[in-house]
């Protein structure tokens, strides 16, 4: 298991769901190749409203605009280790946002784990 606490990074990566790699979700490629990388983790957020660089608003709210709605994936680990990734995101985005921020992990166990 990764030991996590301290000073992290924390990588997270904007895209629409609509956005594919070799026919699959882009954001399912992103997070097994994370965890191929063996990150500490990694998780997927769908948004209801969103907009990008295009300035189109894709909503939830009406059924014409619903199409590729944001989505968030964030993934936390030491700062060596995210950056070591990054190369991976530059095959694998061709439209969206990436960005890194500093971040404190108070806190990381798994399942199983409780002390």
């Amino acid at each position: 298991m990764t030991r996590l606490s301290g000073t992290a990074v924390r990588l997270t990566i904007l895209i629409g769901d609509n956005d594919t790699w070799r026919h699959k979700p882009l954001c399912t490629e992103i997070v097994h190749r994370a965890h191929a990388a063996g990150l500490a983790g990694a998780s997927v957020f769908h948004g209801v409203e969103g907009f990008g660089a295009s300035s189109l608003v894709h909503t939830a709210r009406l059924l014409s605009l619903s199409d590729n709605l944001p989505v968030a994936i964030v993934i936390v680990d030491q700062g060596e280790r995210i950056r070591e990734f990054l190369p991976q995101l530059d095959e694998l985005v061709s439209e969206g946002l990436v960005t890194l921020d500093e971040v404190e992990v108070v806190r990381y166990v798994g399942r199983g784990n409780h002390r």
